[in-house]
């Protein structure tokens, strides 16, 4: 059974992991604006960080064959499983998907959330460093 700090922290570096990836995968599709035959990707973030958080596709046990290979992948590579081809966007003559000024709303309202988690998570540290030091900040 979970800890009480971690029932309490593991959400928010959970939405954080999750919020964090979608920024890196909103980047590369602004990056990749005037990329011939770039498609557009996404993530949904709520289907995603309930799968995280219910510990859905967040490792793929690999097989090794020696004590110096790395065992289990990291966090993006399972975040990539629920990566899907952005649906609706017009697609240019050269093939490219990526509508910026989509790309730069879902950037700017994805970096607000990726902030407020990071706030509320110091918030959170915050009140149990004065729990246990029995200060007040």
């Amino acid at each position: 059974m979970p800890s009480l700090l971690d029932q309490t922290l593991n959400p928010l570096a959970d939405a954080l992991r999750v919020s964090g990836y979608r920024q890196q995968l909103l980047a590369a599709n602004i990056a990749n604006a005037n990329t011939p035959n770039y498609k557009a990707v996404d993530i949904p973030f709520a289907k995603t960080l309930q799968a995280v958080q219910a510990g859905q596709g967040m490792g793929f046990p690999m097989k090794t064959d020696q004590a110096r290979q790395l065992g289990d992948a990291p966090d993006s590579l399972a975040l990539a499983s629920y990566v899907q081809y952005q649906r609706g966007s017009a697609v240019g003559l050269d093939g490219n998907s990526v509508d910026m000024n989509r790309e730069q709303s879902e950037f700017a309202q994805n970096g607000v959330r990726y902030q407020a988690d990071v706030t509320f998570l110091t918030g959170k540290i915050k009140n149990l460093l004065s729990a246990i030091t029995g200060t007040t900040q």
